[in-house]
């Protein structure tokens, strides 16, 4: 299959890709790859190819995700048997998974999606919203939108300082899928009190996109626990991951999707979940990442980074609930560095040199001693309770656009 490398900040430009990619003959389109600095591609990708989605991942390490027609169709079908059919706002970056499949249900309904120009904002949100009415043989067409959380909180921060138009445009959806990180419940409860309907999605860039809707696998997909890990199966499932040089990379396809005995292929999703009344409940990760705003951040890379500064080097990233980013991270340590006057900002500025504004530590909490294991690791659980009795420290500095970063977190949509 011939492969193509098209700009992912150009949403008409993946939606031509998508086009030719899902509905005709091709060719496949990347999208996160082939920039200034990258390897070029290569003329091919294995056959059944459509979309390569290159992403930092879990690990905070590049991955390139290798999604078949099949799949791609298979999601979107399975989310309109789910929610309904009808017309779609892109609101999201079109390069992401969230996005692709914003586009590919509008493909797959045959209906042009509306498109969310710039960045996002309430104000912006609201004129995309309001421009989708139509109607077919004289009934109104249901509209649908896919958001992050932080996006969410934007426009319902809006509507709480008076804009109805804001409100009206929430309230108009028909649902409103929320993935890239967990729903904050207060959150939940504004939108609600709003009249916004959302939906919580569960999936990644491996399943197509979000797979479980409100704790209920989509039909086809299936949910199990091993070993305390969420695994899913079903026809959206990813066919692997391709290499630098686009080229199949077996020994990590084979990490991370099992075949069991009865012949069903499952993704390891790397997320702690349990099953609790026939609902998934996700309750962390099984590595050191958080996911922020809808960004994977590897805790063990933002740690790198501030122990490289000057009396850090024992400081210890600690991740921590955060009302409006869902999770975001601490830094402790017992370094002299950690009192002195400026010291957040120091940090924050050097990690966001290195890994961008979401992997921004939220405070810098200074101790006496660092607690250890008798290996002479940190102890996490200490450090937990330890920041959890710390009084917040503010974050001053101006909030990064709510639009998400090139990452697709294991929760997205």
């Amino acid at each position: 299959m011939r492969i193509e490398a098209v700009d992912a900040g150009d949403a008409r430009a993946v939606l031509r890709g998508l086009r030719g990619a899902v509905l005709g003959a091709g060719p496949a389109i990347a999208l996160g790859a082939g920039g200034a600095g990258a390897a070029p591609l290569p003329a091919e990708v294995p056959a059944g190819t459509a979309v390569v989605v290159t992403t930092s991942g879990s690990t905070g390490y590049p991955k390139s995700v290798a999604l078949s027609r099949s799949a791609l169709t298979a999601s979107a079908l399975a989310t309109a048997a789910r929610i309904g059919e009808g017309a779609w706002l892109l609101a999201l970056p079109a390069g992401y998974i969230a996005g692709v499949q914003v586009l590919v249900r509008s493909l797959v309904a045959g209906r042009e999606p509306a498109i969310l120009s710039g960045s996002f904002s309430a104000t912006a949100f609201t004129a995309a919203a309001s421009a989708m009415a139509s109607s077919d043989g004289g009934h109104p067409v249901p509209t649908y939108t896919s958001l992050v959380p932080a996006q969410l909180q934007t426009v319902l921060d809006a509507v709480d300082a008076g804009d109805a138009g804001a409100a009206r445009a929430l309230a108009s959806f028909a649902a409103i899928l929320v993935g890239g990180q967990a729903l904050d419940p207060a959150l939940a409860a504004r939108a609600a009190a709003a009249g916004a309907r959302i939906v919580r999605t569960y999936g990644s860039s491996e399943t197509a996109g979000g797979c479980v809707y409100d704790g209920i696998a989509l039909d086809g997909v299936g949910v199990r626990i091993d070993g305390g890990e969420v695994q899913l199966s079903g026809p959206t499932l990813a066919d692997g991951y391709l290499g630098a040089d686009f080229a199949p990379d077996p020994a990590r396809t084979a990490a991370a999707f099992t075949i069991d005995g009865a012949g069903t292929r499952w993704y390891r999703t790397g997320d702690a979940g349990v099953v609790e009344g026939g609902r998934l409940r996700v309750t962390g990760r099984l590595d050191n990442v958080i996911v922020s705003g809808g960004v994977n951040v590897s805790l063990d890379r933002v740690e790198g980074v501030v122990r490289s500064l000057d009396g850090f080097a024992d400081a210890v990233l600690v991740p921590v609930a955060d009302e409006r980013w869902g999770e975001a991270s601490v830094v402790v340590s017992a370094g002299a560095a950690a009192r002195r006057p400026g010291a957040l900002d120091a940090v924050r500025d050097a990690v966001e040199r290195a890994l961008g504004k979401p992997a921004r530590p939220r405070a810098v909490v200074p101790v006496d001693e660092v607690p250890l294991l008798p290996s002479g690791k940190p102890d996490r659980v200490a450090l937990r309770a330890l920041v959890a009795d710390e009084a917040p420290v503010a974050d001053t500095t101006p909030a990064p656009d709510p639009t998400p970063a090139p990452d697709e977190a294991p929760t997205a949509d």
